[in-house]
């Protein structure tokens, strides 16, 4: 540590160190009045209401121990433990919800300094260490107060603060452009898919006329072990363009033979009839090789071309697109979750122009496909490298090396 720096406890440098209120919040919630403020308003030494819970002014009273100054610290307790930010002016005489709430003396430490400091790759991992309980891990109040705060003078309390304020905006700005080019890099995929399957003057055959429709078996509960060997498709294996490996859904060898007509093959498709769609799109996936042979349970679909037909790629890539989506919004009982019957699984129309057209539209995908990944590969990179950056800074900021 810097020559100079003094250590604290935590304790010695605050005048409040307090829980906000911890119970069921169901019925002290109101449409309007004193905004209340959760673990979800506190990230990333930020603060930011989503005016969607307020607490009325008795209830704010009776929890006086938690109401918030300005230049307070609110201190996240569970969920993503340790995250913090500084109370502004506009939230003085508010409340708070399971969270820590810090009045520091301001005469020996700056309320962001401190914030900051909890930020650090050095607290984040005291707080890993010093979380408690066994269902929902937890922060406890005497613990925090036992903290060492590294203490520098106050006005290099102050320069640090602002070098790192001029850093983390410079790198929120950098962030903000490698995200955005990432999100460009996928549109660009996503809308020449999308032109591709608009554009084409093609005959549209169903779904059922064009591949074999293997629906799944309903296996019993029961059936399911670990000692079990034969592996099972069910609807969470099903992602929006994605396999989800998974390693309890094992069934008797004997069902192998017995359901042979229920098996996958490696590179059938697959689609989810519970919850087929979601904010992410649809949930349709390729049975990797890990997975071949494995049984299909019921709500999932595997669909395999009938070569002469449709090429099984350029089906997927059908599958994928937003006006595949549109037909099963259109299709789907929304009374409790999006479901897709069978039937109208089957008669999905899908464009079909020659084999030797699909080939050549799956070969002009593909290469744009692999160019984007390379490019999101690159943001990416770009992002992680901008995330190790801001822990440096925190790092060096806090052994005095700034």
């Amino acid at each position: 540590m810097k020559k100079g720096w003094n250590v604290e406890k935590l304790k010695m440098i605050v005048d409040r160190l307090t829980n906000g209120y911890v119970g069921p919040t169901k019925k002290i919630y109101h449409e309007t009045g004193i905004p209340y403020l959760l673990a979800r308003h506190v990230k990333n030494n930020m603060l930011k209401f989503d005016g969607k819970t307020y607490i009325s002014n008795e209830f704010n009273i009776k929890n006086k121990k938690s109401i918030l100054k300005t230049g307070d610290i609110l201190l996240v307790q569970s969920g993503h433990i340790g995250h913090s930010a500084v109370v502004p002016k506009n939230h003085e005489g508010h409340n708070c919800h399971a969270m820590i709430v810090i009045t520091p003396k301001l005469q020996f430490v700056n309320s962001e300094f401190l914030s900051l400091y909890f930020l650090s790759p050095l607290m984040k991992e005291q707080f890993e260490f010093m979380r408690k309980g066994s269902t929902i891990k937890h922060l406890n109040c005497k613990d925090v107060r036992e903290i060492n705060i590294p203490l520098p003078p106050l006005p290099e309390q102050k320069r640090i603060v602002a070098v790192l304020d001029e850093s983390f905006a410079a790198l929120a700005k950098a962030k903000e452009n490698a995200e955005k080019n990432l999100e460009n890099a996928r549109e660009l995929f996503e809308t020449y898919l999308q032109g591709v399957f608009e554009n084409g003057n093609w005959v549209d055959k169903r779904i059922q006329d064009i591949t074999k429709v293997i629906n799944g078996y309903a296996f019993s509960s029961k059936d399911f072990k670990p000692i079990y060997t034969v592996k099972s498709i069910k609807i969470t294996n099903v992602g929006v363009k994605k396999f989800v490996e998974e390693t309890d859904n094992y069934l008797p060898e004997k069902f192998k033979e017995t359901l042979k007509d229920y098996q996958a093959k490696k590179g059938n498709i697959v689609i989810a009839l519970t919850r087929t769609i979601i904010s992410a799109g649809l949930k349709v996936a390729i049975v990797p090789k890990s997975y071949d042979g494995s049984l299909i349970n019921q709500r999932v679909v595997a669909l395999v071309p009938i070569e002469k037909f449709v090429n099984q790629n350029y089906l997927y890539y059908y599958l994928t697109t937003i006006g595949v989506a549109k037909y099963v919004l259109e299709h789907v009982n929304t009374l409790m979750q999006p479901n897709l019957s069978i039937i109208d699984l089957k008669n999905m129309p899908v464009p079909c122009p020659t084999i030797k057209d699909q080939e050549n539209i799956v070969a002009k995908l593909d290469d744009l496909r692999n160019k984007t990944k390379k490019l999101e590969a690159i943001y990416l990179q770009k992002l992680s490298d901008l995330e190790e950056l801001k822990k440096s800074l925190l790092q060096k900021a806090f052994n005095g090396e700034l």
